[in-house]
């Protein structure tokens, strides 16, 4: 039932039936079909540190759990709460570029064109968002999760059909190892079966060697015999246990659903704790609630070329 709505729905918008909107401003979407967990916001990040010395840039979000309604433009006196944890994020971290949250994408799109005037527009999260036609697709997909080993909600994770990976103008595997070969680059590639022009690339997680959040930034190496306690709140977290495993950190982990509000009880919970440790996107979410608390940043690196062919093909000039 949930494919054959999907299905409908794509097909009144392919035949027209259901219009899509363009915009004079360049949209640029980033997306997936799964219902999260490929690293969305690690790649609008990537995007910002590329384009901003040379473009204008705006991030327009949903702005998933948040408590505002409407079209909310950031500014220095905003919360999470009013924004969501994934765009709140991304204001502190790059405070020199607009971000603004609107569930209405075109309404979203219109206010910005006509109150900053952006060269570029970043759409995070907008895949399935079809009443907007952008101008250039990045689709992502987690290595050892693709979409075409998956299936719909609720019996897997797809929250759109595998077909609509044709109007992508690019792949990005994601999560990849960082020593995987280039044999198997190319089996994933006829396994996504990309259409003439479409670019597949892949990228890893790096994480930032430093911990930052607390009273002053330490390494991985610096907590080890320590009582850690890792909480998470993200689509999929076993990468970042694996890379503390691996790296012979041990600690007690805590797990909760994607974009997780904690309530007083947890955060009374987490204040027994010696040392918490948790992602970016949840600190923002736990700043200034407990007292030694850290978070391990990430962001995408590219195999080979992946990053050229990716700045390359938004043809920005």
């Amino acid at each position: 039932m949930y494919a054959f709505i999907v299905y409908l729905r794509n097909f009144l918008y392919d035949q027209n039936i259901f219009k899509g909107k363009s915009y004079d401003t360049k949209t640029i979407c980033v997306g997936n079909l799964s219902v999260g967990g490929t690293g969305k916001t690690p790649m609008i990040e990537f995007l910002i540190r590329s384009l901003k010395d040379a473009k204008k840039i705006a991030v327009l979000s949903r702005g998933y759990g948040r408590k505002s309604k409407g079209f909310m433009l950031a500014n220095p006196q905003v919360k999470v709460e009013d924004l969501g944890d994934e765009p709140y994020q991304i204001v502190k971290k790059f405070p020199e570029i607009t971000v603004a949250v609107d569930a209405d994408r075109q309404n979203g799109i219109t206010t910005l064109e006509a109150s900053l005037a952006p060269d570029i527009i970043l759409l995070d999260d907008a895949f399935q968002h079809r009443k907007v036609k952008c101008d250039y697709y990045v689709l992502l997909t987690a290595y050892g999760k693709l979409y075409v080993d998956d299936w719909y909600l609720p019996t897997g994770n797809l929250r759109d059909s595998k077909g609509e990976a044709k109007r992508a103008n690019i792949i990005v595997v994601t999560k990849c190892p960082k020593n995987i070969s280039e044999k198997e680059q190319i089996s994933i590639r006829e396994k996504l079966n990309p259409k003439s022009g479409q670019k597949v690339v892949f990228s890893y997680l790096e994480y930032d060697p430093k911990l930052k959040g607390g009273p002053e930034e330490m390494s991985l190496g610096e907590i080890k015999g320590r009582k850690v306690t890792l909480v998470t709140g993200i689509a999929d977290p076993a990468p970042l246990v694996r890379y503390l495993r691996e790296n012979g950190l041990e600690f007690e982990h805590l797990s909760y659903s994607d974009h997780h509000f904690f309530s007083d009880r947890e955060i009374e919970m987490f204040l027994t704790k010696e040392l918490i440790l948790t992602t970016e996107k949840d600190y923002v979410r736990l700043s200034g609630k407990i007292g030694e608390l850290y978070y391990i940043g990430i962001k995408h690196v590219f195999l080979s070329n992946g990053k050229t062919e990716l700045i390359k093909s938004l043809n920005l000039d």
